[in-house]
Order: structure tokens, then C-alpha cells, then sequence
């Protein structure tokens, strides 16, 4: 039988069976822990305020009266549009007034977090409108119930010096200021969810932790590298060498660093193994790797995990995207996903990056376990030239005021200093690499072929070397270069054997189809393949043979990794470049072609570390200052507008393009179908992402006028009517979007 809730004393949740919490040992249990999470970055006595007044408006008897009728376990929460409503009454406006009262100069952060952690961080002209509006009167309702006395007289701390600007024009301390009151948002936020939980539901709590320390990780991690039987080559003394230069760089003090190391030269594991030992010697709390594509992602994490020996469902390492198989994900690993706390996060630039811009609690909840961690960039060179400037400041931050160490790891370091980006670059970074340049020469594995690569060539004419290659790779700019190459190479061939690979292709055809040429080349089977620059983003694919369509540096030494990886050839692969008659997508893909168009002459060493600076000082010079910053979201920093800069930093600009949910299987028409029946989640839209394919939205509106496209689930999915336009070789073939299949146009 439930109990009646006792509403002697405030409270701050009433449990469904009846159980009550109160409101005080809330606000001091949410100060506790949002101290605890604070201090690894120095906001402790700040966090810890915003901990104790974050629910001040609870006080009031409207929301007392409230909880009195609801008792509902979400009666609490207040949703931005909901604010000031009568759905729900408004609880903390009260807390960040009464913050901005005690210390109006010294308070800005707690007022921040205070006011923002339902609904999110908000612009600070939006903050003063809330606050003078609705303020006073949330306020009086509160103190007039008389709070104890211990949560209202404590002092607001003075802020450290860095983050006091000194005039309207210190535009570096505003954006500083920024960061930290993101980060003492994270510190509430978390705070705030997990002792709800802990009330809510103790069961739930109790999956949390449990990973296994650091140092554990790396004994295990350092027993497998010794382990591992390598014959003697010119290849595995230079990976020794990486790996003895990482375990050398460990001791060294905290702080920016680059590790440069052409593919195949074992800096996956090394740069663990540097993280790991770098962060017992420092007293860091875990280690974070943060990657571009999900492809290099799985790969990785795979790799790290057989490393580490871990057992199904130890969430010591972290995978956390958003195209997991919800399938293989466990409550564990959700629940670890929302706060990174494991010792090992493995994630995607966007994650990392969008979460240090983001203004929503769900999305910074985790910010403050970044405090104190060593961050590993792999492959550095894929940082959106567009958001260089607040990218790189932000990077700078996390080192300089939150003892953070970072590590570009990259074959292609990027020219990310002061020197080449000027205000907008990093400081001084130290690299770990035994002498980048003789290490590119060791494990130099392919000749560079540039002959074709100052006049354009056709596709008849590129399909006729091709057909004469069994065993060979094509890379093209377009989805459309691909079909129409594969075409070409099947008119002369005779048969249609050359594999397609293209983001035509959802997620589930690509990843089947990489396994077939991975099973094949176990064979030793020849395989000629077309496909665009998705197998450049760290895809383990070998070939003696790969073609190139001329395109910035950086992707052409991305595209020679592909070729003899292994250096299991007696000589050296051939990568041959050649003009494409077609140009790449538009932005920073035809600014790298055209920068390296500048730098063709017969003597260019495609692997050099010195031609990579160079490339990388020209791409990143061509345009002026604003070129780093095309969203101006350094300005909206300083300004503190929380809301706008969340919306102008994306790391993939994807404005022009819609998922569209094609039948590539029955699992994925089960998918469907299951949200149809239950609606959306999110482990059901994560299933659908498997057989998604972005296309453009002009094409989306149209195809959805003309019923070749329906919605389902409550209009939030697009899925393909039929499937006479997916093509079991070259996935969505759009100028059929509409057509019937064969099967479909037989009575």
C-alpha cells in the first residue's frame, strides 16, 4: 500500500509509492557533489552555491501546493517554454536572482546555471530580461516560506582575476568567464541529476561506476604491446620507437602537444599507452579520445578493448556516438554516456566539440569531467577550418585553466600555431614523434605517381587503366563520380565486379560490403573497388594499387594509406593522382584542391611533414582572419549569448541535407514499423540510423509531394516508398526515388 507523503517540512520531489525528499537535504546534497565535481577545475566554492540555491523557488508555496497536487515524479522540471506557465510554476529564476543580489559582479556564473538548468544556458540579454521581469516576485514567494538561514547567508567567493574582465574591450576574459560558467553548469547539472536519481531510483544509481583505475588500465595496456609477436622490419622498429618516444614524452609537465605519425605507424596504441602513463604521473583523472568518423571510432575502440582484455559490459572504455547499435548498448553504457565518468571516453569531434559550445544540461552535463584529463585529437587535420578561431581557443583553455592535456595525433599535422593562424592559434606545442621527418622516410611504402595529374582526364579514359587492374582502388570526389566510374569500368570489363562504395549506400550496405573485401583480400583475392573519400576516414583497406582524384594534401595522404598499408609488397604500392573531370563538393574540399594545384612540381614528397606545414599554412592563410570564424562565434562568446553560440557552432554543416530512411532489410522495415506501433525513442530512431541516407532537401520536398517519401512516426521519419530506387550495389539511386521495382510492375 503507498504511503501518504508527509508535506510537514518543503519538499523537493514526492516519489510516486509516497516517499518524499526534502527540499534542505537536496540543496545541500546537490552543493556537495556539485563542489566535489567543481574542484578538479577550481569552481568549487561557486559550483557549490549554485548546488545550494539552485531550488531556492522550491520554497514558494505555489510550488509546494503544486507538488501537494501532482506528486509526480516530474513535477520539478521546468522545460524553457514552460517558464512563468501555469503547467508548471517557475523555481529557478528565484535562486539566480537571489545570487545576483548577494554579489551582482561575482555571481554572473551561479546566476547562469542557476536560471539555466532546466531550459538551458541563455543569452545574457535574455538572463536580465528573466530575471527583472519575474525575478522579484519568485523571489519574495521563496523567502517569504523563511529558507534555513544556513543556505541563504553564504558568501559569493570573488572570482580569480582571469576571469574579471577589465574593461568591455577584454574580450579574452569574457570568453573565459564563458567556458567557466559552462563548466560550473556541468558541475550543477550533473550534481542535480544524480541526486534526483539517487531519490528517484536507487536501482538505476547503482549501475553507475564500478570502471577500473587508471593504472590498471595501463599495466594491461603495456602487457599487451609487449605481447604482441612482430617479426623484424623496417615498419616495427619504427612503431617501437613511437611507442618508446611516448613512454619517454609521459613525465613531461602537462600541456599542448602533437604526436606526427604516417600511417601505419602504430600511433593508436602508442598515444593510449602516452595518455595513460602521462596521466598517473599528473594525478589526470581519464583519458578522452575524440575522432571524426564513427568508422575510425569502432575500429578504435575495438582495438583499445581487445588491449585492455575487458570483459562484455566493462564500460572502462566508453564508446559514445550516435550511430551505436542500440542492440549492443547497455544500460551501463547509457548511463556512462551521460557524465563521462569511466577512465576511458572514446567519442566523435562532434561530440566533444559541439558538448564545450552546447547550452542544453543533457549535452554539458558531462563538460566538467573534462577538467583534469588528457584529450587525444586523432587525426587533428579534420578540425573544421570554419571554426579554427573559437575551436583553438577553447582547445587552449582546456589546457591553460583546466589542466588539460591535449594531443594532435595525426600522419598530416595541421598548422594550428599562432604562427600560421596568428591571435586565433594555439601556443607552443612540443612533439612527441622521434623526428617526424626520418620517420616519414622509413615507412615511406608508396611512390607517388603525378603525371596525370595536371591535365583532366574522362571516365572512359580512367575505366580503361582501371579494367587492366585487378587489384585496385579508386577514390572520386562525388557519389555521383563513383556510379558513373563503375559504369565505365563495367562497359569495357564485360561484367559488373567492380565493388561501389558511396554514401548512397546507408550505413548496413557499406559496413556488409567492407566486410566481403576484407574477406576477400584474406583470401589474397584481387578486388577492384570505386569508391568516394569515405574509405580515406581511417578504413583499413590495403591494395598495391590506388588512384586518387587530385584533391587537398591531406587527402591524398589519407587515400595512400590505403595503398600497401601493411608493406607486405616486395617494393613499394603506386599511388597514381589524376585530374578528375568533375570538381569537389564546394568549401574547404576545392580550397585544398586548389592549394595544392599551387604546390604541383615534379619534386613534391607527398609524405613529408614540411610539405604537409606548408599546405596547411597556405589552405589555412587563403581568405583572411574571418575564415576561422565564419559564424562569428568568438564575438557571441564574449558576449555571453549561450543560446546563439550553441546554434552557430556545428561541426558538420548539414543545413542542405535530410536523413531519408530506405528498405535496405527486413530489419530495417521491422524498425519502422516498431515506430509506428510504439513511436519514436531514441533506441529506435539510433536503429534507423543504420539505414539512413542523407540526401538533399530540395529533393526530400519534393519526393514527399510526390508520395515517393512518407512520414512515419508522428511525422519526425522519411522513409523511401518502395524499393525499386535502392540498388543493391549502388544503394539510393535518386533519379529513380518514385519508379516501381521490377517486382512491383508485374500484375
Amino acid at each position: 500500500m503507498t504511503a501518504a507523503p508527509n508535506f510537514a517540512a518543503p519538499l523537493a520531489h514526492v516519489a510516486l509509492d509516497g516517499r518524499v525528499h526534502a527540499l534542505s537535504d537536496h540543496l545541500r546534497e546537490v552543493a556537495r557533489r556539485s563542489a566535489e565535481h567543481a574542484n578538479a577545475f577550481g569552481g568549487a566554492e561557486c559550483a557549490a552555491l549554485a548546488g545550494l540555491w539552485h531550488d531556492l523557488g522550491k520554497y514558494a508555496e505555489d510550488f509546494q501546493g503544486m507538488l501537494r497536487a501532482a506528486g509526480a515524479a516530474d513535477a520539478h522540471v521546468e522545460t524553457e517554454s514552460e517558464i512563468g506557465s501555469r503547467k508548471r510554476v517557475d523555481h529557478s529564476t528565484a535562486g539566480a536572482l537571489y545570487a545576483a543580489q548577494r554579489a551582482p559582479d561575482r555571481a554572473l556564473p551561479i546566476c547562469f546555471a542557476i536560471a539555466g538548468h532546466h531550459a538551458g544556458l541563455a543569452d545574457r540579454a535574455a538572463l536580465r530580461d528573466r530575471l527583472k521581469d519575474r525575478g522579484p516576485g519568485r523571489l519574495d514567494a521563496a523567502l517569504s516560506m523563511a529558507p534555513p538561514a544556513e543556505i541563504l547567508q553564504t558568501e559569493v567567493p570573488p572570482l580569480p582575476d582571469h576571469l574579471c574582465p577589465s574593461s568591455a574591450r577584454d574580450l579574452d576574459a569574457y570568453r573565459r568567464l564563458e567556458l567557466f560558467t559552462r563548466m560550473v553548469f556541468s558541475a550543477l547539472c550533473d550534481a542535480d541529476f544524480l541526486d534526483t536519481e539517487a531519490f528517484f531510483d536507487s536501482a538505476r544509481t547503482a549501475l553507475r561506476g564500478g570502471h577500473r583505475p587508471l593504472a590498471e588500465l595501463c599495466h594491461r595496456l603495456s602487457a599487451h604491446v609487449d605481447g604482441l609477436t612482430r617479426q623484424d622490419s623496417t615498419v616495427n622498429r619504427a612503431r617501437a620507437e613511437v611507442r618508446a618516444a611516448c613512454v619517454a614524452a609521459a613525465p613531461l609537465a602537462p600541456g599542448l602537444f602533437t604526436l606526427t605519425v604516417p600511417t601505419g605507424g602504430g600511433k593508436t596504441l602508442a598515444a593510449m599507452e602516452l595518455a595513460l602513463r602521462h596521466a598517473l604521473v599528473h594525478g589526470l583523472r581519464r583519458v578522452v579520445v575524440a575522432i571524426p568518423y564513427t568508422s575510425i571510432l569502432e575500429q578504435n575502440a575495438a582495438v583499445y578493448r581487445r588491449a585492455f582484455a575487458l570483459e562484455e559490459g566493462d564500460t572502462s572504455v566508453l564508446e559514445h556516438h550516435s550511430s551505436i547499435d542500440p542492440r549492443a548498448e547497455t544500460a551501463r553504457n547509457r548511463l556512462a554516456a551521460e557524465n563521462w565518468d569511466p577512465p576511458i571516453v572514446v567519442t566523435t569531434n562532434v561530440q566533444l566539440f559541439e558538448s564545450l559550445f552546447a547550452r542544453r544540461p543533457g549535452a554539458c552535463r558531462k563538460l566538467h569531467n573534462l577538467a583534469r584529463s588528457v584529450i587525444i585529437l586523432d587525426e587533428a587535420q579534420t578540425l573544421p577550418r570554419g571554426l579554427l578561431a573559437p575551436t583553438t581557443d577553447v582547445l587552449e583553455a582546456l589546457a591553460r585553466d583546466y589542466g588539460c592535456t591535449i594531443v594532435l595525433c595525426t600522419a598530416t599535422q595541421p598548422a594550428l600555431t599562432r604562427a600560421v593562424l596568428g591571435d586565433c592559434g594555439l601556443g607552443a606545442t612540443t612533439e612527441i614523434a622521434p623526428d617526424p621527418h626520418a620517420l616519414a622516410d622509413r615507412l615511406r611504402r608508396v611512390d607517388v605517381d603525378w603525371s596525370r595529374a595536371r591535365t583532366p582526364t574522362t571516365w572512359a579514359a580512367l575505366a580503361n587503366e582501371l579494367a587492366r587492374e585487378p587489384d585496385v582502388l579508386a577514390i572520386v570526389h562525388r557519389r555521383d563520380d563513383a556510379r558513373d566510374l563503375c559504369a565505365a569500368i563495367d562497359a569495357i570489363a564485360g561484367d559488373a565486379s567492380t565493388v561501389h562504395l558511396s554514401a548512397l549506400m546507408c550505413p548496413a550496405h557499406r559496413k556488409l560490403v567492407l566486410a566481403d573485401i576484407r574477406e576477400r583480400k584474406a583470401r589474397a583475392e584481387p578486388v577492384r573497388v570505386v569508391s568516394t573519400q569515405l574509405v580515406e576516414a581511417g578504413v583499413d583497406l590495403d591494395f598495391p594499387v590506388v588512384y586518387r582524384a587530385l584533391a587537398g594534401i591531406d587527402s591524398l595522404t589519407q587515400a595512400a594509406g590505403r595503398c600497401n598499408r601493411e608493406g607486405r609488397l616486395r617494393g613499394r604500392g603506386k599511388l597514381r593522382v589524376y585530374l578528375a573531370p568533375t570538381s569537389p563538393p564546394k568549401g574547404i574540399l576545392v580550397q585544398g584542391l586548389e592549394v595544392t594545384r599551387t604546390m604541383l612540381r615534379e619534386d613534391l614528397d607527398l609524405f613529408a611533414p614540411a610539405v604537409h606545414e606548408e599546405y596547411f599554412a597556405r589552405l589555412y592563410r587563403a581568405g583572411g582572419d574571418d575564415v576561422h570564424d565564419t559564424a562569428g562565434v568568438q564575438r557571441l562568446r564574449a558576449e555571453l549569448a549561450f543560446e546563439r553560440v550553441a546554434n552557430a557552432y556545428r561541426v558538420i554543416d548539414d543545413a542542405w541535407s535530410a536523413p531519408l530512411v530506405v528498405p535496405f532489410d527486413a530489419r530495417a522495415r521491422q524498425a519502422v514499423a516498431s515506430i509506428d506501433h510504439l513511436g519514436p525513442s531514441r533506441a529506435r530512431l539510433r536503429e534507423l540510423g543504420r539505414v539512413t541516407v542523407n540526401v538533399s532537401k530540395r529533393d526530400l520536398e519534393h519526393w514527399l509531394r510526390t508520395g515517393a517519401v512518407a512520414t512515419h512516426g508522428d511525422d519526425t521519419v522519411h522513409v523511401l516508398v518502395g524499393d525499386g530506387a535502392y540498388d543493391a550495389r549502388f544503394g539510393l539511386v535518386p533519379e529513380l526515388v518514385g519508379t516501381l521495382a521490377p517486382k512491383d510492375s508485374v500484375v
